[in-house]
């Protein structure tokens, strides 16, 4: 008997080799222990360039602030992927399809909310000729007896009728992007109008719809009404009731406290402005209503075109002056695409109101002032940055967009206050 017997004790089983153990053992925590190093190393790089990039935007030269850029929206764009991939990595398969699962529907809505506000679908700045040349009124004589200079006009009016153009372009020819469910989440709960994507067609959209609902306060209140008279066309009242309605309104609003938790949609509300907008005209072609067409009407509409854009100037002017972070103001882009789908729907709308106050506009001589109006309308809504930039006025590579379109709606005002003190003589 040997003496390890003698004492109780056992010999162990000889277990794997040495090298079984490197490998399933102490080799293994070493090697991930060096993967786990190596990891925080390339983390820590990334965050060392990123840092780098952000510090480039308040020193060096302008090659320096280009590249800072790009870098920085290359980080912003790929951060959520890279930090998805760095979770996933070594996790289980089952833990890999719950997170693509969760993941799934953000992503496929974000895709949905590209294509819906990637462009903008049949712009077209010459589209209101074809509505002008369709809708023409012909003066009838008196509209009413007692209502001194009223002159009856009966056939279609083309202001209308481009007024119900321009909201069906929202909501028909493109979609209404304010009230969709994925717009109104924004990034994650952040808004899209903090983040540089997604919220350049929304706002040019609700400056469409501001200048459709000047128009229609306009008709219903002046226009399609005798003057002298408190009776306002019950359809032009409901068209300017529809188009005046909060543009964020969707049919569930759980996260909007100004809204009913569930209500009819804004766009419901706008495609019975459209139905309300026909029926005028319509009815104007039998003479069954009025259009007013006199000069002092005009004045008063032009006036009210004029301040709009005025308060749209003061904007563009207060955001140029609020920042001069060039690419990287975000909010820039929101102020400039409203003016731009505000000048593009007074552009529209302007051109009819000429068709409809031909009469004046040739015994008033406006013809040349009103070709200098369109011709600034036409040179703003021209514009087409790819990225808006708030920069110095004089800059060369971080240009003021809100500057130059704020120049051309000033000039463009400036023809609306001479053409109104040209009626008011």
């Amino acid at each position: 008997m040997t003496d390890q017997e003698n004492n109780g004790t056992k010999r162990p089983e000889e277990g794997p080799s040495s090298s079984e153990n490197s490998e399933n053992g102490p080799g293994r925590s070493r090697r991930t222990l060096k993967d786990r190093v190596i990891g925080r190393i390339h983390d820590w790089r990334k965050q060392r360039a990123e840092r780098k990039a952000a510090a480039a935007f308040t020193g060096g030269g302008i090659m320096e602030r280009i590249r800072a850029f790009f870098r920085l929206l290359l980080s912003w764009i790929t951060w959520p992927f890279r930090r998805v991939s760095a979770f996933l990595q070594g996790r289980s398969p089952i833990v890999r399809l719950v997170v693509i699962a969760i993941l799934a529907p953000f992503i496929a809505s974000w895709l949905w909310l590209f294509w819906i506000t990637g462009w903008i679908r049949d712009f077209d700045p010459a589209r209101a000729d074809a509505l002008i040349a369709e809708n023409v009124l012909k003066p009838q004589g008196m509209a009413q007896e007692g209502a001194e200079g009223a002159e009856k006009s009966c056939g279609r009016s083309a202001i209308v009728a481009v007024a119900a153009d321009l909201v069906d372009f929202n909501i028909n020819r493109n979609r209404w992007v304010s009230a969709s469910p994925v717009y109104k989440f924004g990034l994650l709960g952040i808004p899209w109008s903090y983040t540089p994507f997604f919220d350049n067609k929304a706002a040019f959209q609700r400056g469409v719809m501001q200048a459709v609902i000047i128009t229609a306060i306009e008709l219903a209140d002046t226009l399609g009404r005798v003057r002298g008279t408190s009776r306002q066309d019950v359809d032009l009242r409901a068209a300017r009731a529809a188009v005046n309605v909060d543009p964020y309104r969707w049919i569930f609003n759980p996260f909007d406290a100004r809204l009913p938790l569930i209500t009819s949609p804004a766009t419901a509300d706008y495609k019975r402005a459209i139905a309300a907008f026909h029926r005028f005209n319509d009815r104007l072609e039998r003479c069954e209503a009025v259009f007013d067409a006199r000069a002092d009407n005009l004045l008063q509409f032009v006036d009210r075109v004029a301040k709009d854009i005025g308060a749209t100037s003061a904007r563009l002017k207060d955001r140029a002056e609020a920042s001069n972070a060039g690419w990287f103001d975000f909010r820039a882009d929101d102020t400039f695409w409203f003016a731009l789908g505000q000048l593009y729907g007074y552009a529209a709308i302007l051109k009819a109101a000429r068709a409809d106050f031909s009469g004046v506009v040739r015994a008033r001589n406006l013809d040349d002032i009103w070709d200098n109006l369109q011709d600034h309308l036409n040179t703003a809504i021209g514009l087409d940055p790819l990225i808006v930039s708030n920069g110095a006025e004089d800059g060369l590579l971080f240009p003021s967009h809100l500057t130059a379109l704020g120049f051309y709606a000033l000039r463009a005002r400036a023809n609306l206050v001479e053409i109104r003190a040209v009626l008011d003589r």
